[in-house]
């Protein structure tokens, strides 16, 4: 018997605007046999749809098995209908407005494909900088917003010509209904300007190239914003990069042609090459070859790990392929390339990341020597992402490109919930259902412009998904930026108002990416971070239980003389560790390099501006303090980088024999910090904190928590890759695993997650 012929209404959600994904419904929708319309609206796909039952069936299940690359579903609905569209063939039709209820892809790398045209001679996107399709390119940063069509994005000003149009229309065309194609004929153009904003003759890509060879610094426009790029390999222009960007010693990017190029710079293991080859192309930190800083002088001074990024855009490709002497085809690709060159965000004194032209003109003069620019807008700011290998995969250090808006699935739905971050490298989350939204890097908040950049990137998301949030969490510090904004932002719209306590958060973040319910163990080690007593913590064992948690210990109080001072002056901690072990006469002496030191003597002595801590972070800089490794910091964390990267290169060695005591819940690392005052080599000193640190940890957990399997690692203490290895073969022996996080930084980046999820599973009553 003939299979029945039904009609059905088929509603999509999740990534599915913008990844190809209504040409990929409407090839499958003819090849079944069926009838009907598909759309874009502002809650995802919508798909009415007649013909024999079996083969509507196959539809479904085809749509979720075989979809696009680019494209994430998250749920398929389908209901029956009494509109029948049978003989009419299956169209595409125009997109509808509305409340929305879906989410824009991510930008991604270009494709092979379109590398293949880009690099033909023959072809008529020969070196055409913005060429793309249904697979890669852009997205989330040229987008206005939903549903996802040409006349919401940066492109609106460039009417296809016929040639496009004819790929646009053709559903046998990798083009067909990609929204941000274009052409030499009808699309952006490249410009090349000089220092005072003068266009320059001549190809835009081989001036680059040209002045980045002389040791010029060229300002790029990306895909979210401008880079500042130099020579990586010329000395002097790396330094006078880092004079003009006031970046004296924070290590830079280096982006390099492929894999095969990294090599003379970097170790790789096995499968590191294709995490570099990614569609998201983060920049990865991997561990340095010995050669690494004679070949690339004054790029990563001092540090164990060298940030490698491979190009992305087709700007970025065209400057490598011009470097190769344009060869033909994409062989060249294969194959190990010359040119390395610094890529650092054109971020000015910390501020917001440039993307505007003009912005670009005002802000970067006198930093850059000329601007390669062209003329399709940047609607969203958005930094690269950075990470890190850690157990086989990636570990965010900076969550941004290429993943934002990417949701992460809760294990709980409920009403939509704002969540505000804290201080440092600050992010915004915003919940839909049973998922996260977390917005890309907006930084610290300690100037104007990034905390309205904080307040732009809230209003950004919210309109995007169309919710209006239920209740707004927070960091419990009064003086952060972020939470006055939360409080603010609650009062206008008689909101409640949720206060989370930062290591808390930390966990929560954790253990929503992971699904983890019930009462779970968490380390969570970071800087600082202001505990429900009001006093600074940051090396705390928790209980974590949903909305509560209960302190199990913390690592023993140490002084910050000075107060926040002591967080960028290593030599403070270290005074405050001899002070602790009755050494405190060997202050002025030791540190008489410092004005300051016999004042810090005084305090400690007195009890005086010296508020206690339990911050692990601070307990790495009094080690980096007393092996003499980093006395002032030029940026946050540098003394406990540099300590990893001496840790690093020394090797293995066993722990301190009594490096630590454990009392009441408290580890007590003090004599570990003894036996480093008298440590007179820096390196054998780092290897020594790590192995010991590592171990009193393990036996920490021992003692205060018996039995336990699991344990939540959060913070930004976990970074430290030579630590994070310690200590997972250590638990591992213990049979003990420990969890980390992967879909968000385990740094403060991630921290409005765990304030979203804290807040949400208030809401539901868990």
């Amino acid at each position: 018997m003939a299979d029945s012929i039904i009609s059905q209404s088929i509603r999509v959600s999740g990534v599915v605007q913008g990844v190809g994904f209504r040409p990929f419904v409407w090839r499958l929708a003819r090849e079944l046999g069926l009838d009907g319309w598909v759309r874009n609206d502002s809650r995802g796909v919508e798909i009415e749809v007649s013909g024999a039952a079996e083969q509507v069936r196959s539809l479904i299940e085809r749509i979720e098995r075989e979809a696009p690359p680019l494209a994430r579903v998250n749920s398929i609905v389908a209901r029956d209908t009494t509109r029948e569209t049978k003989g009419g063939g299956f169209v595409i039709i125009d997109s509808r407005s509305g409340r929305a209820a879906t989410m824009l892809g991510h930008d991604t790398a270009i494709c092979r494909d379109c590398l293949g045209e880009m690099f033909d001679p023959g072809n008529r996107r020969w070196r055409y900088a913005f060429t793309n399709c249904t697979n890669c390119g852009p997205r989330y940063t040229i987008s206005r917003g939903l549903p996802y069509d040409r006349v919401r994005t940066s492109l609106k000003p460039f009417p296809m010509c016929a040639r496009c149009q004819g790929e646009y229309r053709q559903p046998n065309d990798r083009r067909f209904h990609a929204e941000a194609s274009c052409c030499p004929k009808c699309g952006p153009q490249l410009f090349l300007l000089d220092g005072e904003g003068h266009r320059l003759p001549g190809d835009p890509i081989a001036g680059t190239l040209d002045l980045l060879k002389a040791g010029k610094i060229v300002a790029i426009k990306g895909l979210g914003g401008f880079h500042l790029a130099c020579d990586a390999r010329n000395a002097v222009a790396v330094a006078v990069l880092r004079e003009r960007k006031q970046r004296d010693e924070k290590p830079f990017v280096v982006m390099l042609a492929n894999a095969p190029s990294a090599a003379p710079f970097v170790q790789m293991g096995v499968g590191e090459p294709g995490l570099l080859t990614l569609g998201t192309r983060p920049a990865i930190l991997l561990r340095k070859r010995s050669t690494s800083d004679s070949n690339l002088p004054g790029v990563a001074p001092g540090l164990a790990w060298l940030g490698v990024m491979l190009p992305y855009t087709p700007i970025q490709f065209l400057l490598f392929h011009e470097a190769a002497k344009r060869p033909p085809g994409i062989g060249w690709l294969e194959r190990a390339q010359d040119l390395a060159l610094v890529m650092t965000s054109a971020n000015p004194g910390g501020e917001p990341l440039v993307i505007g032209n003009s912005e670009a003109l005002l802000r970067l003069y006198g930093i850059a020597d000329a601007f390669l620019m062209h003329d399709r807008d940047i609607v969203t700011r958005c930094d690269d992402s950075v990470a890190r290998i850690t157990g086989g995969g990636l570990q965010f250090i900076r969550r941004a490109r290429g993943y934002t808006p990417r949701a992460i699935k809760l294990p709980l739905a409920g009403p939509s919930v704002l969540a505000t971050g804290g201080w440092f490298k600050n992010t915004v989350c915003v919940t839909r259902g049973d998922e996260a939204f977390v917005s890309q890097h907006i930084g610290d908040l300690d100037n104007a412009s990034v905390c309205d950049y904080l307040e732009e990137s809230t209003a950004q998301l919210l309109k995007l998904l169309g919710v209006e949030p239920a209740i707004v969490a927070h960091d419990l510090h009064p003086d952060f930026h972020s939470t006055r904004f939360a409080a603010d932002f609650a009062q206008q719209r008689r909101l409640p108002l949720l206060g989370v306590q930062h290591h808390h958060a930390h966990a929560a973040a954790v253990l929503a990416e992971h699904a983890l319910a019930g009462s779970q163990l968490a380390l969570s080690l970071d800087g600082v971070g202001l505990g429900s007593d009001g006093s600074a913590w940051g090396g705390e064992l928790l209980r974590v239980d949903g909305v509560r948690f209960e302190r199990l210990g913390h690592v023993a109080p140490l002084g910050l003389p000075g107060g926040d001072r002591a967080a960028s002056e290593p030599w403070r901690m270290a005074a405050a560790a001899l002070h602790q072990m009755g050494r405190g006469k060997e202050i002025s002496e030791r540190f008489s390099a410092h004005a300051a030191a016999p004042a810090v003597a005084q305090m400690l002595a007195g009890g005086i501006n010296c508020p206690p801590t339990t911050s692990m972070g601070r307990i790495f800089d009094a080690a980096a303090g007393l092996l003499g490794v980093k006395a002032v910091m030029a940026y946050e964390g540098q003394a406990a980088m540099l300590l990893e990267g001496m840790a690093q290169s020394y090797g293995d060695i066993l722990p301190l024999d009594q490096g630590w005591k454990i009392t009441d819940g408290e580890l007590d690392l003090l004599p570990l910090l003894a036996a480093l005052a008298d440590e007179r080599s820096a390196e054998r000193g780092a290897a020594l904190f790590h192995a010991t640190l590592a171990a009193a940890l393990a036996d920490w957990l021992r003692v205060v928590a018996p039995g336990e399997k699991t344990v939540v690692a959060s913070g930004g203490c976990f970074l430290n890759q030579v630590l994070v290895r310690s200590l997972r073969a250590r638990l591992g022996a213990q049979r003990m695993q420990i969890i980390e996080a992967r879909q968000v930084p385990p740094n403060d980046g991630g921290l409005s997650v765990g304030q979203a999820w804290v807040a949400l599973q208030h809401l539901v009553g868990h």
